[in-house]
């Protein structure tokens, strides 16, 4: 019971009086990174060390984060989010897990409730400004989502994907696939 209030009033000293408060980088910022932090470490469901929380992160209590990631500025993430490590985030990111039900055509949308699905970010991805991750996608470790994607569905390992919606445009290992699967060919056919 503690905890639980511990975690609300943590989370209502961030979004009530600090979510707002200067980027570090800010002459003037003093110690307001260094408080957003600590109260994201109560306030977060689970939380790494070295977080990075920027200005005006508009994020959830039920959200898990890996070390040394960053919540983007004024980024949205819902709940039942699972981040990784390394996670660089630009900002106006939006990481969603709810969606509303559409399947009667006979009853208002807002009249069907909602669909949760949990969204899991990888290590080691670099999501870029504007993203939009929609509910249920995985992105994979090593991943890049470039500027203003739409990322409906899962994204692999090493890929870089762009556009809306969004599409595989390259792989960031092309290179070394490319040569391990050349220096494997039988001997006279490497050109």
């Amino acid at each position: 019971m503690f905890k639980k209030i511990t975690r609300y009033g943590a989370y209502f000293l961030y979004i009530a009086f600090f979510r707002f408060t200067p980027e570090d980088y800010r002459p003037y910022s003093l110690f307001f990174p260094a408080i957003r932090r600590f109260l994201a470490n109560i306030f977060l469901l689970k939380c790494g060390s070295n977080l990075r929380v920027k200005y005006n992160s508009d994020v959830s209590m039920n959200i898990e984060i890996g070390n040394n990631s960053e919540f983007g500025q004024r980024c949205l993430i819902h709940s039942d989010v699972k981040i990784g490590d390394d996670v660089l985030m630009g900002p106006d990111v939006k990481i969603y897990s709810r969606n509303h039900i559409t399947r009667s055509l006979e009853e208002p949308i807002r009249t069907q409730g909602k669909v949760t699905l949990r969204t899991i970010i990888g290590n080691d991805v670099w999501i870029g400004a504007n993203v939009i991750i929609l509910p249920g996608v995985v992105v994979n470790d090593h991943a890049v989502l470039a500027a203003g994607a739409v990322v409906s569905k899962d994204v692999p390992p090493y890929a870089i994907v762009g556009g809306n919606p969004s599409r595989i445009l390259k792989y960031r290992n092309e290179e070394k696939m490319n040569a391990e699967n050349k220096a494997n060919l039988p001997y006279g056919s490497r050109t």
